[in-house]
């Protein structure tokens, strides 16, 4: 598990920014260190635990980037173009242990090795054939065209793949391309969920005319799933601060991370801040950020918790900015910045300076082709409707105080967040 002490988080200061905030989290946590050993297939979304050296070359071997015809470079046609006899066929998979007879040719395909001392290849579409069967070859080929030389891609011994990559398929597909069958990857990180509030029932249980299923919890767990970690879904604790605080020191020894939504804002009703007072300790943060200004962090025994809001929007953003970033410190990962996209604004918007804001947008062409976006007709932290309907959310940073039609700024699609 992942152990931190009750004081190292402490921050006595004025409202964190987001990049306070996180660099707060980022820079405290200690990654945990336990390993194992997962087959190709198994290791996509994984952190990898060691750096992997190129154990051979990419290419292993010298061969041909086209379907053509290898000649040497002395035999290269300069002024002219010059028939070649024919001499030899060298497919993929084969094997070109003869070389090519001074002034001649060789019929090659594309990854077939290069015959010895041949190093320039025509492509067949630039080549014909003359009446008696003879290749006829153009002028002007640079040598060594066409030709894809041992290790160009990776040699031997290039630490290809570090330590703390979040591995990707392309990752799985490099490693697949040195022969291995499995790599050491940071074992899962266990994280704990749970909803707050009394206004709550979960889906498939009965539900009061004054209650609402609950979303929020089976949204950050499929969050946390993507980001690759082992969830334990603990429902819904009611606003009770006994048994909130008893859940928390329960849970809190074998996971890593605590995630919560609902019940830390400052209403008399919202328990969490005291639960967690109660047998750990916690800084309440008033992060600049909307929607989701009430962030709530704190170690019960070691393990962090993160307190998120109950409105989905803003559970959903705080999530991106606060967990992400959170999770793929306590795995070890190498850190994973969200960059904007720029595009162009096609609606007017007016915001606070000194905190930044996530506009819900609709992403499309404008009549002259550039990216614009739109944003949704309503506010709302609340609705879930502006999360599935829109692309992404476009970023204004805490100098920004609006937003003019025609006017740059940075887009998060939604497929780009997790």
């Amino acid at each position: 598990m992942a152990q931190l002490s009750d004081d190292c988080f402490a921050f006595g200061g004025p409202m964190m920014s987001v990049d306070e905030a996180v660099g707060l989290i980022t820079t405290r946590v200690n990654a945990i260190v336990d390993l194992e050993t997962v087959g190709l297939v198994d290791a996509d979304g994984r952190v990898l635990a060691r750096d992997i050296a190129a154990p051979l070359p990419l290419p292993p071997f010298t061969n041909s980037a086209v379907d053509g015809y290898a000649v040497r470079n002395a035999d290269l046609p300069q002024a002219a173009e010059q028939a070649f006899p024919l001499d030899g066929r060298i497919q993929a998979g084969g094997l070109a242990q003869a070389p090519i007879k001074p002034g001649h040719t060789a019929r090659i395909f594309t990854g077939a090795p290069m015959p010895p001392d041949a190093e320039t290849v025509f492509m067949q579409e630039d080549v014909r054939i003359d009446a008696s069967g003879r290749i006829v070859l153009p002028p002007g080929l640079k040598p060594g065209a066409n030709v894809r030389p041992a290790g160009e891609d990776i040699p031997k011994g290039h630490v290809a793949l570090r330590a703390g990559q979040r591995l990707r398929p392309q990752h799985v597909a490099l490693a697949a391309a040195f022969g291995l069958v499995g790599l050491d990857v940071v074992r899962r990180l266990r994280v704990a969920v749970f909803s707050t509030g009394d206004e709550l029932a979960s889906p498939g249980e009965p539900r009061e005319a004054s209650q609402l299923f609950d979303s929020n919890r089976f949204m950050l767990m499929a969050m946390l799933r993507r980001l690759g970690c082992e969830v334990s879904d603990l429902g819904i604790l009611r606003d009770e601060r006994t048994s909130l605080a008893s859940g928390l020191k329960q849970v809190a020894g074998g996971h890593d991370l605590i995630l919560t939504t609902g019940g830390v804002s400052t209403g008399e009703e919202d328990h969490v801040k005291a639960a967690v007072e109660s047998v750990g300790s916690l800084v309440l943060w008033r992060m600049a950020i909307k929607p989701g200004r009430p962030v709530a962090m704190g170690i019960i025994g070691g393990t962090p918790l993160i307190g998120l809001p109950g409105n989905p929007v803003a559970s959903f953003v705080t999530f991106v900015h606060v967990v992400r970033p959170t999770v793929l410190a306590l795995a070890g990962a190498l850190p994973e910045p969200i960059v904007p996209i720029p595009v162009r604004a096609a609606f007017t918007y007016r915001k606070k300076e000194g905190r930044r804001e996530y506009v819900r947008v609709f992403l499309r062409k404008g009549q002259d082709g550039a990216l614009e976006v739109t944003k949704f007709p309503r506010e709302g932290a609340g609705l879930l409707s502006s999360l599935v309907e829109t692309d992404g959310l476009v970023e204004l940073g805490e100098a920004v105080t609006g937003v003019e039609p025609g006017q740059s700024v940075g887009f998060l699609p939604y497929a780009g967040l997790i």
